[in-house]
Formats: C-alpha cells, structure tokens, sequence
C-alpha cells in the first residue's frame, strides 16, 4: 500500500498506524500535491519503487470543504475546494490511466463521491460543483477506459463519526444538530468505518470486475430520506449564524 499526503508528519502516523494492522503488509507513504501534475507522477514513480510494478489500485479520498453560503465565497476560496477536489482527483486519475494504458494492464479506481453531487448541496457550492464533476468522471471515464480493463467507480459514505475527524468538522456536525440521535437516520444508526472499508474493498476487487461507471452510496438510505410535509426553510446564513449579507 503507498499512501499520498501533503504533508509528512500526518503520513508518517498513518503509515506506522497502518503497519501495524495484521496482515497490512508493507506501507509506504509519499509526499504529494495533487494540485501539481509532477508531484502526482513522482508519487507513482515512488509507488513504482516501492512495489517493483504499477499500483493495481488507486483511491481519490482527497478533498477540500468548509460550509460557507455561496454569496460569500470568494475566487480563492472557490479555486482551492474545485483545485484539490476535482483538478487533483483528474490528475491522480489521468496519471493512473496512461500508465496502465501504457503498460497494457488492467486496473481498478475508486473516487471518493458525496451525494449532494446528485442533490445540490446548499452551503457547499464549491464542494458540491466539484464533486458532481468527480461522479462525471466516474462515467466518463468508465465509457473510455472499458475496453482496456481499466475500471472506475465512486463510493458516496454517509455519516461515518471516527477518531481523527476534525475539530471543524466535528463542531459543524454539532452546530447543524445539537441534539442529534441516530435515529434521524433511516438505519437509526451511524456507520462504521470498516462498513465503509468493506465497500471500498468490493469495488477494488475482481468480484466487482464487471461493475464499472457507478457510484455506490453507503448511507443507511440517508440521503433519500423525506418527510411527507418539509419543514420551514432556513436559510444558510441562518444556518451559519452570519449576519445579513452586504456587498
């Protein structure tokens, strides 16, 4: 396993974390932006090293996100969610594909998706236009690269709580629903991070061979949920407690 990071200390605790799960094998970890289309291919290059052949697997789990109505955000702000989220996950992608594509080889790829890509994601414009673009790849691609044995697939998690979530993350997740249960989710549960590795596991795998341009949803059926009578509208300024806006 090679695993692709920013920065190296946050790499280092999850490699040595990761080595010493039974049966992971050997863990390597790269220093990569994925913003720059040359460190991608440095990444592959020391993934290469490490394991004497192409990865037969590559999952896009990088992204950027903050909640932030859509009248505030600004082109900066926009550029760095759309840059990490969509034009990384490409350059990852692309680099994986014309290497397979290269060496005759068959692959499998994994995006990591949000179902607001199907929905619209109020307060998230940037991450929602980003990922909808990702799930767009998915079956793009899957047209493209099928006549090579190159497959590629998203995976959509729900609310999977786990023991590195950000505090800014966390803290949004509780200024949404304070008094949360798990019985507002159709499942009446959260998920477990192995549910969602279980998933991810599938859809690498040859029993998912034949599966390719699709996007699985691991949610508990959250992301369908509706009420027969919508509550009041609450607007996302509302939402984040910011005042009203003035230009």
């Amino acid at each position: 396993m090679v695993i692709a990071g920013r920065r190296i200390e946050p790499l280092e605790a999850a490699q040595e974390e990761l080595a010493a799960t039974p049966g992971a094998g050997r863990v390597t970890a790269a220093v990569c932006d994925i913003r720059d289309p040359e460190r991608v291919a440095g990444a592959f290059d020391a993934a290469g090293a490490a394991s004497g052949r192409l990865p037969d697997v590559l999952v896009n789990n990088a992204a950027a996100n903050f909640p932030c109505p859509a009248e505030d955000l600004s082109p900066n702000a926009w550029r760095a969610v759309v840059d990490i989220t969509l034009t990384g996950t490409w350059f990852m992608t692309r680099e994986f594909g014309r290497r397979h594509l290269g060496a005759g080889s068959t692959g499998s790829i994994v995006n990591i998706g949000a179902s607001y890509a199907w929905t619209g994601g109020p307060g998230f414009a940037h991450s929602a236009a980003a990922k909808a673009g990702v799930k767009n790849l998915v079956e793009t691609l899957a047209v493209e690269w099928g006549p090579y044995g190159i497959q590629i697939n998203g995976l959509v998690p729900g609310l999977f709580p786990h023991e590195d979530m950000t505090e800014d993350i966390r803290g949004g997740l509780e200024r949404a629903a304070p008094d949360a249960k798990d019985g507002r989710q159709p499942a009446l549960r959260v998920g477990a991070p192995r549910e969602l590795g279980w998933a991810a596991t599938f859809l690498a795998s040859p029993y998912a061979r034949f599966i390719t341009g699709h996007t699985l949803v691991v949610d508990g059926a959250n992301w369908q949920r509706r009420s027969l009578v919508n509550p009041d509208v609450v607007t996302v300024r509302d939402q984040l407690g910011r005042a009203p806006f003035t230009r």
